[in-house]
This record gives C-alpha cells, structure tokens and sequence, in this order.
C-alpha cells in the first residue's frame, strides 16, 4: 500500500507530493497514522535548508546531517497501527502525541532524561522523516504521550510549540508576583507561552509584538498587559510598562531587535531566554553581564518529561489554547507560505482524517 508525503527535495523550493509505500516498523519502531501535523516556523529555515547566524553566516542544514528528500513537521499526532518485532506490547488503534525530540538513546545525555540535547539527534521532522506525510515512523513506543479527552487538533501543537515554551518559562523562573514576565512575539509561539505562564502561576505578564491584531489575541489568551514595540520609543515604553523593567524575558522571535530590547530591558539579576530562531546576532558589553547580574539562556524545544508535564496540566483544563486553523494536509505548502508572510494567527494544523 502506498502513502502520500510533502517533500523538500531540494532547499528553499516547494514541497513535492510524492507516492511511496508505508513503511513496515523495524526494531522497536512504532508505526503511527498521521491524522494530525502543527505547522510550525522552524519548517521554514529548515525547508530554506539554513539558519542566519548574523554576521557568523549560516548554519546549513546540509552539513547537519539534513537528508535530501525530506518530510518536514515535528507536531505529531495519530493514530498507532503496529509497532515492530522488538517493540513490545503497542497501543494499537489509540490516539498518541509523539513526542519528537529524540535523541541516540544511549550517551548520559539521554539517559539523564534530556534527549532534546543530544549531540547525535534523531529528531522527527528534522533528522527523520516528520508528519507532513499520511504514516510516521517512531523509533520507539516510549514516545508516544497521553492525550486523554482533549480534542486532537489542540493537542498536536504542544508537541513542539507547547513544550519549546514551557520549557524557557522554567528557566525563567523564579518571577515574584509583583514582578514582570515580558514575552516577545505574539505568534504562535508567543501566544502559547502566555496561555502557559498563566496555567504555571506567572502573575503579571507582558506580551509584545509588532502586530496589533496578533496583540489582541495574546490579551485575550491572558496577557495582564501588551505593548507594541514598532516604535522608536519601545525601550522606555516597555520600562514604564514594566515599572523599571522585568524580572524575566522569553524572546519567542530570536531577532536582533527583540534581543536587544529584551536584553537591555532587564532589571538586576534578570533572565533573557531566547527560543526564536529567526535569525541575526546582537552584542553585549561583556562588563554589563556581571554587573547587571543578568543571565543569557538558550533553551531548545523540551524534553519527554516535560512535554507529559505540560500535558497534564493541559488534560486538567489548566492551559488556554491558542487559535487552532483546521487545514487538509494537501495544503500543506499554502499554510507554509502564508506562515512566511506573518498571515497566520495562532496555529494551522494539518488533517489526515
């Protein structure tokens, strides 16, 4: 039988939709129906196959390991159908959330529980073939995270923008009650990270961005506050809005501008945790840093520990969930380009159903 799969077959072209045969579970390998797949901005700079570094160039995907052709999409979630001879007993016909941040399984990185940092990835999406296809492949069933009753489409992006948030507001606690948590980017990452930092007790909470209408979907997902940060005057705007500044910044964007307004913005001993990936550089004073008793922190996606924490405290009602668009995974290349264009509020999720 044979499958359909979204395609980069070379970088920084369309997706091609090819036929090939699902394929048969190997091992501990799990086979999994996609019926769900979040698109997500890292597919981007993954399908333009690089990452801008600034003034250090480029990080290629092709030296990375990237294979050509490849399946984009990291947000999974479907339907298990077998899992192969060594896999054990499988979930079979049951709905699963797969987490895909995994790693060799056998260094201490792995084993210490922090597969999302391992220095031989296997990451779904990015590594191996990901969800933009009709069957997945998942190296083992341990992967595979209870939903309970939450609808599946609101469930599929905390695969990756869910847990890549909760994990950078851990880092950036502790946030005393009268203090601020400034989060910058109101996309689908941004939004998450406000729904999630009030489902984790941040008390007051800044949301900013470049957009008005993307603002008022994060005042809506809770923000106590927001602030659109085009302007020249942003950096006394956000300090008056913050009463002398924050405590903690999560930069979901990753750019030159938002780095250096959620650097500079902090008051002493603050946090700035960057998980944006868009791109560029910004430098520090090196003197400022330890003066400032301020601390620079990249946090990278999360681990399957914490992705089942967050689902719990998403199964218990606990989490506001961001705007969810319903698209046919056969728009799959739509869906990317209007993500490129910043037309996308909240997050599009792609249907096998």
């Amino acid at each position: 039988m044979q499958m359909r799969s979204w395609k980069v077959t070379d970088f920084g072209k369309p997706l091609e939709m090819i036929q090939q045969e699902i394929p048969e579970p190997t091992g501990t390998e799990v086979l999994v129906k996609v019926t769900r797949c979040g698109v997500c901005h890292s597919d981007l700079h993954i399908g333009d196959g690089y990452f801008d570094l600034g003034s250090a160039g480029r990080l290629n995907m092709g030296d990375r390991g990237v294979p050509l052709p490849h399946v984009l999409g990291h947000e999974i979630l479907g339907e298990v159908v077998k899992g192969g001879p060594d896999a054990g007993p499988v979930p079979t016909g049951e709905t699963k959330l797969i987490h895909p941040w995994i790693g060799c399984g056998e260094c201490s990185i792995c084993k210490s529980g922090q597969e999302n940092h391992c220095a031989k990835p296997r990451t779904l999406g990015v590594y191996r073939d990901g969800g933009y296809q009709e069957y997945v492949l998942v190296p083992h069933a341990m992967f595979l995270v209870d939903i309970g009753d939450v609808d599946p489409s609101e469930a599929t992006p905390f695969a990756c923008s869910g847990v890549t948030v909760y994990s950078a507001l851990r880092k950036a606690q502790p946030v005393l009650d009268d203090e601020w948590l400034v989060i910058m980017g109101a996309g689908g990452l941004g939004l998450a990270a406000v729904g999630i930092a009030r489902a984790m007790g941040f008390k007051q909470i800044l949301s900013c961005d470049i957009d008005d209408k993307k603002l008022a979907a994060a005042k809506d997902m809770g923000a106590t506050a927001t602030l659109n940060i085009s302007g020249d005057d942003a950096a006394e705007a956000l300090a008056t809005a913050t009463g002398g500044g924050p405590r903690a910044v999560v930069d979901t964007v990753g750019a030159n501008p938002t780095a250096k307004l959620g650097y500079g913005s902090l008051v002493k001993g603050g946090r700035y945790v960057i998980v944006g990936l868009y791109g560029g550089d910004f430098t520090i004073p090196l003197p400022t840093l330890p003066l400032r008793a301020a601390a620079v922190i990249g946090s990278y996606v999360g681990s399957l520990k914490e992705l089942k924490e967050l689902m719990e405290l998403v199964k218990a009602g606990k989490v506001k969930q961001v705007p969810i668009e319903n698209r046919p995974m056969d728009q799959v290349q739509r869906s990317l380009d209007e993500l490129r264009a910043g037309k996308i509020v909240g997050r599009v999720v792609l249907t096998n159903d």
